[in-house]
């Protein structure tokens, strides 16, 4: 993640639900619309996620695009497939029903995924997650080995890739492309367009995200405690989340 002036924000208010009127809206998918646990492998969307999800993008013409470092094939294989999304950190794109546009996988995210692979066999509770362009090193299940897998991560990151700090997690990438810049290429496409872009996330991978709708006219809304900041509103958790997306599906006069 390129490094951004967070500002040390005041308690920030929890966003009015007229905000997402005439809004283009952009969601961050793990800790924001789900909550985050051990194995990404286990997340789950639920029917009654689906549903607000296409009520809430019916109500917005259309104008609601996930935006996560997932790839386009796990959202899709999460049932997610008939949304607008953003992959790997802004990497890939797709429309519902049409192929991704995303680069090649590059040979040195292979060799660097052979090497976690080895590095975790005799460590419990670590994970080697392969994505379609990408892999990540996750800790959660075991933080004594943090510093660890944050050397490793450091150590492989060869020239040509990114190495991407995330919630108890580091993974390599090519560059090139962040949420800011998915945010940016996504309102100049229909129906994105024409919209006021706000985007929802938690993580500090989400701050260009923050920083890209704020340039456009927007805001951001930083999901869980307060911390650090380009967002300008908050809310608690994944269930506040839900709540205030229930209460965006309702026009507002």
């Amino acid at each position: 993640m390129p490094d951004l002036p967070l500002p040390i924000s005041p308690a920030l208010p929890p966003p009015p639900s007229a905000l997402l009127n005439g809004a283009a809206l952009f969601l961050d998918f793990d800790g924001t619309l789900v909550p985050i646990i051990d194995r990404p492998d286990g997340v789950h969307v639920d029917a009654d996620l689906l549903t607000l999800l296409h009520t809430l993008r019916d109500r917005l013409n259309g104008r609601l695009a996930i935006v996560s470092g997932r790839s386009v094939a796990t959202l899709r294989d999460l049932g997610l497939g008939d949304f607008m999304l953003a992959g790997t950190h802004g990497l890939e794109f797709a429309r519902a029903g049409e192929a991704p546009r995303a680069p090649p996988r590059l040979a040195a995210i292979d060799t660097a995924q052979k090497v976690m692979e080895a590095f975790v066999a005799d460590k419990p509770g670590l994970l080697v997650e392969r994505k379609s362009i990408s892999v990540a090193l996750h800790f959660r299940g075991a933080p004594i080995w943090a510093d660890a897998c944050e050397m490793l991560a450091k150590a492989l990151t060869v020239e040509g890739l990114l190495l991407q700090h995330g919630k108890m997690l580091f993974e390599l990438r090519p560059g090139g492309a962040d949420k800011g810049s998915a945010l940016h290429a996504l309102m100049r496409e229909s129906p994105m367009a024409g919209g006021v872009p706000i985007f929802i996330g938690d993580d500090v991978t989400d701050e260009e995200g923050f920083a890209a709708a704020a340039n456009m006219g927007g805001a951001g809304i930083l999901v869980g405690p307060g911390r650090a900041t380009l967002a300008a509103w908050r809310l608690e958790q994944v269930a506040a989340v839900r709540h205030y997306l229930a209460e965006g599906a309702i026009p507002h006069i």
